[in-house]
């Protein structure tokens, strides 16, 4: 796609809008979060992400559309992926439920705004450098193949430990030890302090970025246009403060999603390993989008149903087993649960235990 200045300009202040409208609806005011607030959120999002779609289909035709959606898919799964991650931190800084929703939106708009640098970087090593494919190939499959041993280890589940920048950050800022409301600083005895608000947002943000080293060039793999990689990559993280808080009891059944991941990104690795020896003139079958679309889909839909299944039968074992135990049975089956969709995950945010 050809895309002038002003499209850009256009669509990052159409984006920074829709963030305002969202804001000052939804998320001015601290509270609790309920279902049916986030289900609403949550459509809103993914209807204007289609509408996005299918603006492209009119304006730019089917290629450009279909790239859209592929990617929008891709990034809003492994989003999905970040919310384990999300629930660790939130526990770890024991944010109270009312100012978790600020959490989220803070962090998702750090997020954003460094996903943007990722892209643009990616985008000026592509045009550079086309031997950039084989690398980002090699990467997916290396970390699709990390993510199923993982998966299928039996170690324990992980904890939430600040990466290198929040703790140099913490060093160098000392902050309070309770929340002020969603103040971001506060003086105590004559000294700027930060509060915990500020240093779970920041946790937020730059954790996401760890997640983005493998989702960027997932979505490259999809498409090399930068406008469609950043408008997917805004489409799918502005709807994930509203998924947090009406999938995150749904998360712990997902006990596949690692699987899941793991062959979309391997897929992935595969399609950009074919699509750099073509363009070095090795004469090889290129996957096209509608293919793409149709795995991604497909393995999300598979995966979310085993995993459904895998946890209801569980769930019948544990039933059975708490008829004799009492409620340990039940929370035991519940920690392993847990432990089995969190794991991996933790680990692929190269979390230190």
């Amino acid at each position: 796609m050809d895309v002038s200045m002003a499209v850009w300009a256009l669509t990052i202040v159409g984006l920074c809008a829709l963030i305002a409208v969202d804001f000052f609806i939804g998320g001015r005011k601290p509270h609790e979060v309920s279902l049916k607030e986030a289900g609403i959120w949550t459509t809103v999002w993914v209807v204007l992400a289609v509408l996005f779609g299918l603006g492209l289909f009119l304006f730019e035709g089917g290629g450009p559309s279909g790239e859209f959606f592929a990617g929008f898919i891709t990034e809003k799964s492994l989003s999905v992926d970040n919310l384990f991650v999300f629930i660790l931190i939130m526990g770890k800084f024991a944010v109270p439920t009312v100012y978790q929703q600020r959490v989220l939106m803070v962090g998702v708009l750090i997020a954003l705004v460094l996903r943007g640098l990722f892209i643009a970087a990616g985008a000026a090593m592509i045009s550079a450098f086309s031997w950039v494919f084989f690398l980002f190939g090699a990467f997916l499959i290396w970390t699709a193949w990390k993510l199923i041993k993982e998966a299928m280890s039996d170690e324990e589940d992980e904890e939430y430990e600040e990466n290198r920048f929040l703790k140099m950050v913490e060093r160098r800022f000392p902050s309070t030890d309770r929340y002020h409301g969603t103040k971001l600083f506060v003086v105590e005895n004559g000294k700027r302090l930060m509060t915990p608000m500020l240093v779970v947002m920041l946790a937020i943000g730059t954790t996401d970025v760890l997640f983005a080293l493998d989702s960027i060039p997932a979505i490259f793999g999809l498409t090399q246009d930068p406008y469609i990689v950043f408008t997917a990559n805004a489409f799918a993280l502005m709807g994930l403060r509203q998924l947090y808080f009406l999938i995150g009891g749904l998360l712990r059944k997902l006990v596949h999603l690692s699987y899941g991941l793991s062959v979309i990104l391997g897929f992935i690795g595969v399609k950009l390993v074919l699509h750099a020896l073509h363009e070095t003139g090795v004469h090889v079958p290129e996957i096209s989008i509608p293919v793409s679309l149709g795995v991604i889909c497909g393995v999300l839909v598979v995966t979310t149903v085993t995993s459904l299944l895998a946890s209801r039968k569980q769930r019948g074992t544990g039933d059975g087993a708490g008829g004799a135990s009492g409620d340990g049975g039940e929370q035991d089956e519940q920690a392993g649960q847990d432990a089995d969709g969190s794991k991996s995950v933790a680990r692929r945010a190269d979390i230190e235990p």
